[in-house]
């Protein structure tokens, strides 16, 4: 983190951002990688499979700390894809699995603020094909590439339900940093919601999209497919360098 400058009065203020301009807001183009492809949410195309991929979610768990859902019908999960893949914020993204080529689940870019250069993901829910999967961690690293290294943000934003441990874990696993707790932000199903605040900064983005491409890199995968470096320890490793 850059320290503060000193004005003329002697007061503190914020390091200089020369030459700054608006970025672009995020294209509604795909992203293709090696274990997965995002595209952008089609509802013919997309709206039965991920129900069908969700359906594996017997309990429901993967929509407790969601404002949507369960959904009881195809029909009314269709509803819902037809009623937001429109949307320009959020912009929704399927994710397609490369081998079986169906999607199996979703993300988006939301809150964009292309004048300051911020932007979250969010909404996202993996349904039980992709978790666990190359392919998972794999569509959230073709999302940041896009924000920092094809439209040049500056801030990458993850937030949750502070009482969410799985999304607290994978947004520290993905290389975001804790920034603290929003109380009383939220009201959700009828119910409270603290915000915990998770982000990246474009100066830590080149040694965590290194972490990524050496987690994703089939070299990592022994024969029976299990890691050989764990992708928390190589993000770790990369604040670490940053002296952070």
């Amino acid at each position: 983190m850059r320290e503060p400058t000193t004005n003329g009065l002697g007061q503190p203020i914020g390091f200089p951002v020369p030459d700054w301009s608006a970025r672009p807001r995020p294209p509604r183009m795909p992203m293709q990688g090696r274990y997965c492809r995002l595209e952008p949410l089609d509802p013919a195309r997309h709206a039965d499979e991920l129900y069908d991929a969700n359906s594996d979610d017997r309990e429901g768990r993967n929509w407790t700390y969601l404002a949507i859902g369960p959904f009881p019908s195809a029909e009314s999960y269709r509803a819902w894809v037809e009623k937001v893949a429109s949307s320009d914020d959020p912009l929704f993204f399927a994710i397609i699995d490369n081998v079986s080529g169906r999607a199996v689940g979703v993300a988006t870019f939301m809150r964009i603020d292309p004048n300051n250069g911020v932007i979250e993901v969010g909404n996202i829910n993996f349904s039980p094909r992709l978790q666990r999967t190359p392919a998972a961690t794999e569509a959230m690293y073709l999302m940041m590439r896009r924000v920092f290294d094809e439209l040049g943000y500056r801030r990458y934003e993850w937030k949750c339900d502070s009482l969410n441990a799985a999304s607290r874990a994978a947004a520290e696993r993905y290389g975001f940093r804790y920034e603290g707790l929003f109380r009383q932000a939220v009201v959700y199903k009828g119910r409270n919601r603290d915000t915990a605040w998770f982000s990246i900064l474009d100066a830590e983005w080149p040694a965590i999209k290194i972490a990524f491409e050496t987690w994703l890199d089939p070299a990592n995968f022994d024969a029976d497919g299990r890691q050989r470096r764990s992708l928390r320890e190589l993000t770790q490793q990369a604040q670490e360098a940053s002296g952070e």
